[in-house]
């Protein structure tokens, strides 16, 4: 837990969306408690903060409810990065990220915050039930982030995952992370020599409408 007194100043912000039920919130349970349970709706947001080399990274969990897009929009401010997620099963998710999600992070954020695609529900993706083609979600991908550099980048920021299984969750952070904050030559040493995944829980609150906190 965070020491009594001490602010944590986040280095890094990063914003999830999408729309209700794609499974934001077990994606960052996933990643911050590295096992899967079903959780209820988001109401509000919910905010944690995590601890990545010399670096604090606010991770914002939002509801996806069409009422709370107000809201949304507010905990985006000041985001470094967006991860936007929609249903590889559901393709009226992946037309809301375009509709509703994408613009919002535009018109809330600085020209060079970071949007990475990410299909969820991989596990459940069977054969003839894909609903979005890989080459669609890259291309559409690249055409959010014309001010990147793709030239450094391993490959396009678009994932497929499973929070269930555990699939490319930890990637996308990884992914996000390495994009966003730089790392010096032995950081980048010793981030190697830890285990994937093991990263330090600063701090976790839940935020509701009833709850609302500044930006970090």
């Amino acid at each position: 837990m965070a020491t009594p007194g001490i602010k944590k100043k986040a280095d890094l912000k990063v914003i999830i969306l999408g729309e209700y039920s794609v499974g934001k919130t077990c994606f960052v349970n996933r990643y911050i408690e590295g096992k899967f349970e079903k959780t209820e709706a988001t109401i509000g947001a919910a905010f944690f903060l995590k601890q990545w080399g010399p670096y604090n990274v606010a991770v914002w969990d939002t509801a996806g409810d069409e009422r709370f897009s107000g809201l949304s929009s507010f905990y985006c401010r000041n985001a470094g990065a967006a991860i936007l997620a929609f249903d590889l099963c559901i393709e009226n998710t992946f037309e809301t990220l375009k509709s509703r999600f994408v613009p919002l992070v535009d018109q809330a954020t600085e020209d060079n915050c970071f949007k990475v695609i990410v299909g969820t529900k991989l596990d459940l993706l069977k054969p003839g039930k894909r609903k979005v083609t890989v080459d669609e979600a890259r291309k559409y991908s690249r055409e959010i982030n014309p001010n990147v550099e793709y030239a450094k980048l391993k490959h396009d920021p678009y994932f497929e995952t499973s929070s269930l299984e555990g699939i490319n969750v930890d990637e996308v952070f990884e992914y996000i992370f390495g994009h966003c904050l730089p790392l010096s030559d032995v950081e980048r040493i010793k981030m190697k020599n830890k285990n994937r995944g093991t990263v330090d829980l600063g701090e976790s609150t839940a935020m509701t409408p009833e709850k609302k906190g500044g930006c970090c």
